[in-house]
């Protein structure tokens, strides 16, 4: 059992049916009146992000979430196959859940699967993947001043854009989290 007064970012707890993470805290003790935490959590397996306060002495039962190592094998159908790198087991999970976090990811990569209880809720993807440009328009030197981008297809399907000066068959750095071109690889 945590109680609010022991909040921290990055906490884990169960709260109303679901599982929360901090996002941000804030310990308040007003001039007049109890202290309170103020906090905006997320939920970690629907995403959304709520503002609530608590008082510090209330209690809550600490979730732990599960942070497994796999590697990314194949896709079929509607499930994506991951294995595990110790036991050689496959994972099947669904599509639905994690098909906007897979563009980026192709077979053999390792992805963080995070899962509570047993159930398998999202994944986390290498923050950086090198990846090759599949179609571009033709690259061109200059007016590289002012920053213009063009669209490009990468290996995995995933459409981003690049600087001009990107060719086709380049491999490129990309961060998954925001979908950006970093570099070069």
């Amino acid at each position: 059992m945590i109680t609010a007064g022991d909040f921290r970012n990055g906490r884990t707890f169960e709260f109303e049916g679901g599982v929360w993470q901090i996002v941000e805290f804030q310990h308040v003790k007003p001039g007049k009146g109890a202290a309170f935490v103020r906090t905006k959590i997320k939920n970690v397996i629907t995403g959304s992000v709520i503002e609530k306060t608590f008082r510090p002495t209330e209690k809550f039962e600490e979730a732990f979430i599960e942070r497994r190592n796999m590697q990314y094998s194949y896709v079929d159908g509607s499930l994506y196959y991951f294995m595990d790198m110790e036991t050689f087991d496959m994972m099947p999970i669904n599509a639905d859940l994690i098909e906007a976090k897979m563009k980026f990811v192709k077979e053999n990569d390792e992805c963080k699967i995070l899962s509570y209880k047993g159930n398998v809720f999202d994944i986390e993807p290498p923050t950086f993947v090198e990846l090759t440009v599949t179609e571009t328009e033709p690259g061109f030197k200059g007016d590289t001043s002012t920053g213009a981008t063009k669209p490009c297809t990468l290996e995995t399907g995933a459409q981003i854009m690049v600087p001009l000066f990107i060719d086709q068959g380049d491999v490129i750095r990309v961060d998954t989290r925001t979908g950006e071109y970093m570099e070069r690889a």
